[in-house]
Protein backbone atom coordinates (compact mmCIF):
# COMPACT_ATOMS: atom_id res chain seq x y z
CA UNK A 1 0.00 0.00 0.00
CA UNK A 2 1.48 3.19 -1.14
CA UNK A 3 -0.03 6.70 -0.08
CA UNK A 4 0.56 9.56 -1.94
CA UNK A 5 -0.01 13.32 -1.42
CA UNK A 6 -0.54 14.57 -4.61
CA UNK A 7 -0.97 18.00 -3.39
CA UNK A 8 2.12 17.55 -1.45
CA UNK A 9 4.41 17.01 -4.28
CA UNK A 10 6.07 20.16 -6.35
CA UNK A 11 4.21 19.70 -10.04
CA UNK A 12 7.94 19.19 -11.74
CA UNK A 13 8.59 16.53 -9.58
CA UNK A 14 5.71 14.52 -9.43
CA UNK A 15 6.23 12.62 -12.44
CA UNK A 16 9.81 11.18 -11.29
CA UNK A 17 8.28 10.22 -7.71
CA UNK A 18 5.23 8.51 -9.34
CA UNK A 19 6.99 6.95 -12.21
CA UNK A 20 10.82 6.83 -11.55
CA UNK A 21 13.75 7.95 -13.85
CA UNK A 22 16.69 6.47 -15.71
CA UNK A 23 19.91 6.80 -14.99
CA UNK A 24 21.10 10.38 -16.38
CA UNK A 25 17.73 11.26 -17.12
CA UNK A 26 17.92 14.51 -15.45
CA UNK A 27 20.58 16.62 -13.58
CA UNK A 28 21.16 14.84 -10.60
CA UNK A 29 19.67 11.67 -11.60
CA UNK A 30 23.37 9.08 -10.73
CA UNK A 31 21.23 6.32 -11.19
CA UNK A 32 18.16 4.54 -11.66
CA UNK A 33 15.45 4.59 -9.19
CA UNK A 34 11.67 3.04 -9.28
CA UNK A 35 8.83 5.07 -9.23
CA UNK A 36 6.04 4.83 -6.47
CA UNK A 37 3.81 2.71 -8.62
CA UNK A 38 6.29 0.64 -10.10
CA UNK A 39 6.66 0.04 -6.00
CA UNK A 40 3.23 -0.66 -5.25
CA UNK A 41 3.13 -3.33 -7.94
CA UNK A 42 0.85 -6.36 -6.52
CA UNK A 43 -0.19 -3.90 -4.29
CA UNK A 44 -2.54 -0.58 -4.04
CA UNK A 45 -1.73 3.20 -4.59
CA UNK A 46 -3.78 5.91 -2.81
CA UNK A 47 -3.80 9.46 -4.87
CA UNK A 48 -5.19 11.68 -2.22
CA UNK A 49 -6.11 15.11 -3.54
CA UNK A 50 -5.77 13.88 -6.80
CA UNK A 51 -7.83 16.99 -7.97
CA UNK A 52 -4.46 18.49 -7.30
CA UNK A 53 -2.63 16.77 -9.98
CA UNK A 54 -1.66 18.98 -13.21
CA UNK A 55 -3.32 17.91 -16.73
CA UNK A 56 -0.45 16.52 -18.04
CA UNK A 57 -0.19 14.12 -15.41
CA UNK A 58 -3.50 12.98 -15.38
CA UNK A 59 -3.13 12.01 -18.84
CA UNK A 60 0.05 9.70 -17.72
CA UNK A 61 -1.69 8.06 -14.87
CA UNK A 62 -5.01 7.57 -17.17
CA UNK A 63 -2.56 5.58 -19.38
CA UNK A 64 -1.18 3.45 -16.67
CA UNK A 65 -4.88 2.47 -15.83
CA UNK A 66 -5.86 1.35 -19.22
CA UNK A 67 -2.87 -0.32 -20.34
CA UNK A 68 -1.33 -0.91 -17.08
CA UNK A 69 2.20 0.17 -18.30
CA UNK A 70 4.71 2.81 -16.80
CA UNK A 71 7.44 4.17 -18.91
CA UNK A 72 10.31 5.65 -16.00
CA UNK A 73 11.62 9.63 -17.21
CA UNK A 74 14.25 9.03 -19.60
CA UNK A 75 13.38 5.55 -20.30
CA UNK A 76 12.51 4.26 -23.57
CA UNK A 77 10.66 0.73 -22.19
CA UNK A 78 6.99 0.30 -20.90
CA UNK A 79 6.80 -1.45 -17.56
CA UNK A 80 3.60 -3.58 -16.82
CA UNK A 81 2.63 -2.63 -13.13
CA UNK A 82 -0.60 -4.42 -11.62
CA UNK A 83 -1.93 -1.56 -9.29
CA UNK A 84 -5.16 -1.14 -7.57
CA UNK A 85 -6.39 2.31 -7.56
CA UNK A 86 -8.18 4.67 -4.55
CA UNK A 87 -8.30 8.25 -4.98
CA UNK A 88 -9.69 11.34 -3.05
CA UNK A 89 -10.36 14.56 -3.42
CA UNK A 90 -11.99 17.35 -0.82
CA UNK A 91 -13.14 19.16 -3.89
CA UNK A 92 -16.58 18.35 -6.61
CA UNK A 93 -14.57 16.99 -9.09
CA UNK A 94 -17.53 17.40 -11.64
CA UNK A 95 -17.06 20.92 -11.39
CA UNK A 96 -13.38 20.64 -11.93
CA UNK A 97 -14.53 19.00 -15.27
CA UNK A 98 -16.20 21.64 -15.98
CA UNK A 99 -13.86 24.21 -14.85
CA UNK A 100 -11.00 22.59 -17.34
CA UNK A 101 -8.83 21.31 -14.54
CA UNK A 102 -9.89 17.43 -14.22
CA UNK A 103 -10.07 15.37 -17.47
CA UNK A 104 -13.57 13.88 -17.77
CA UNK A 105 -12.21 10.37 -19.16
CA UNK A 106 -9.78 10.04 -16.11
CA UNK A 107 -12.78 10.61 -13.96
CA UNK A 108 -14.85 7.95 -15.83
CA UNK A 109 -11.76 5.67 -15.38
CA UNK A 110 -11.76 6.02 -11.30
CA UNK A 111 -15.17 6.20 -10.54
CA UNK A 112 -16.20 2.44 -10.53
CA UNK A 113 -17.17 2.60 -7.36
CA UNK A 114 -17.66 6.21 -5.71
CA UNK A 115 -18.02 6.97 -2.46
CA UNK A 116 -19.09 10.13 -1.13
CA UNK A 117 -17.88 11.28 2.65
CA UNK A 118 -20.37 13.43 3.99
CA UNK A 119 -19.19 16.47 5.85
CA UNK A 120 -19.39 16.41 9.63
CA UNK A 121 -22.04 19.13 10.09
CA UNK A 122 -24.52 16.61 8.32
CA UNK A 123 -24.15 13.55 10.67
CA UNK A 124 -23.84 15.27 13.95
CA UNK A 125 -24.95 11.99 15.52
CA UNK A 126 -21.87 10.77 14.53
CA UNK A 127 -19.81 13.51 16.47
CA UNK A 128 -20.27 11.22 20.11
CA UNK A 129 -18.42 8.27 18.67
CA UNK A 130 -15.49 10.49 17.16
CA UNK A 131 -15.17 11.99 20.99
CA UNK A 132 -14.85 8.44 22.64
CA UNK A 133 -12.41 7.78 20.07
CA UNK A 134 -10.13 10.38 20.44
CA UNK A 135 -10.75 10.66 23.70
CA UNK A 136 -9.14 7.13 24.03
CA UNK A 137 -6.28 8.02 21.49
CA UNK A 138 -5.15 10.87 23.35
CA UNK A 139 -5.70 9.09 26.70
CA UNK A 140 -2.92 6.48 25.49
CA UNK A 141 -0.51 9.41 23.77
CA UNK A 142 -0.75 11.54 26.92
CA UNK A 143 -0.94 9.20 29.85
CA UNK A 144 -4.46 10.45 31.20
CA UNK A 145 -7.91 8.75 32.16
CA UNK A 146 -10.32 11.11 30.94
CA UNK A 147 -13.59 9.13 31.25
CA UNK A 148 -16.19 11.28 29.52
CA UNK A 149 -17.44 14.57 28.43
CA UNK A 150 -19.85 17.15 29.91
CA UNK A 151 -23.57 16.88 28.32
CA UNK A 152 -23.26 20.47 27.93
CA UNK A 153 -20.04 20.12 26.62
CA UNK A 154 -21.18 17.94 24.00
CA UNK A 155 -24.62 19.44 23.17
CA UNK A 156 -22.27 22.49 22.32
CA UNK A 157 -20.15 20.25 20.07
CA UNK A 158 -23.30 19.03 18.55
CA UNK A 159 -24.44 22.68 18.32
CA UNK A 160 -21.45 23.73 16.09
CA UNK A 161 -20.98 23.48 12.30
CA UNK A 162 -17.29 22.09 12.08
CA UNK A 163 -15.84 24.12 9.03
CA UNK A 164 -12.80 22.53 9.63
CA UNK A 165 -14.81 19.09 9.44
CA UNK A 166 -13.46 15.95 11.45
CA UNK A 167 -9.87 17.28 11.65
CA UNK A 168 -11.16 20.13 13.61
CA UNK A 169 -12.93 17.71 15.80
CA UNK A 170 -9.58 16.19 16.61
CA UNK A 171 -7.79 19.26 17.23
CA UNK A 172 -10.88 20.28 19.64
CA UNK A 173 -10.41 16.98 21.50
CA UNK A 174 -6.81 17.11 21.80
CA UNK A 175 -6.62 20.60 23.12
CA UNK A 176 -9.29 19.32 25.61
CA UNK A 177 -7.40 16.69 26.53
CA UNK A 178 -4.62 18.92 27.14
CA UNK A 179 -6.23 21.47 29.15
CA UNK A 180 -8.21 18.77 31.59
CA UNK A 181 -6.59 18.29 35.20
CA UNK A 182 -9.44 15.68 35.81
CA UNK A 183 -11.54 13.06 34.48
CA UNK A 184 -14.07 15.00 32.64
CA UNK A 185 -13.92 17.32 29.85
CA UNK A 186 -16.00 20.49 30.41
CA UNK A 187 -17.36 23.74 28.57
CA UNK A 188 -14.08 25.55 29.91
CA UNK A 189 -11.96 22.72 27.98
CA UNK A 190 -13.61 23.91 24.52
CA UNK A 191 -12.29 26.97 22.17
CA UNK A 192 -14.41 30.36 22.03
CA UNK A 193 -15.99 29.26 18.61
CA UNK A 194 -17.43 26.69 20.48
CA UNK A 195 -18.51 27.79 23.65
CA UNK A 196 -19.74 31.22 22.37
CA UNK A 197 -22.60 29.34 21.36
CA UNK A 198 -23.77 29.01 24.58
CA UNK A 199 -27.01 30.70 25.58
CA UNK A 200 -28.70 29.04 28.22
CA UNK A 201 -26.84 26.76 30.53
CA UNK A 202 -27.89 22.98 30.06
CA UNK A 203 -27.80 20.95 33.15
CA UNK A 204 -27.03 17.06 31.62
CA UNK A 205 -24.79 14.16 32.99
CA UNK A 206 -21.54 13.73 32.12
CA UNK A 207 -21.22 10.98 29.12
CA UNK A 208 -18.90 8.25 30.01
CA UNK A 209 -16.73 7.23 27.50
CA UNK A 210 -16.46 3.78 26.21
CA UNK A 211 -14.61 1.90 23.41
CA UNK A 212 -15.11 3.49 19.74
CA UNK A 213 -17.36 0.17 18.80
CA UNK A 214 -19.43 0.88 21.42
CA UNK A 215 -19.51 4.61 22.18
CA UNK A 216 -20.52 6.94 24.72
CA UNK A 217 -22.80 5.29 27.50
Amino acid sequence: FVAINCAAIPDQLLESELFGFEAGAFTGARRQKKGLLETADGGTVFLDEISSMPLEMQAKILRVLEDKTLRRVGGNTDIRVDVRFISASNKDLARAIEEGTFREDLYWRLSVIPIRLIPLRERKSDIGLFVAAFIEHFNRTTGKNIRGISGEALELMRAYHWPGNIRELRNVIERAVILCDGDEIHVNHLPTEITSLRVHPVSKPAEQVASPQEGLQ
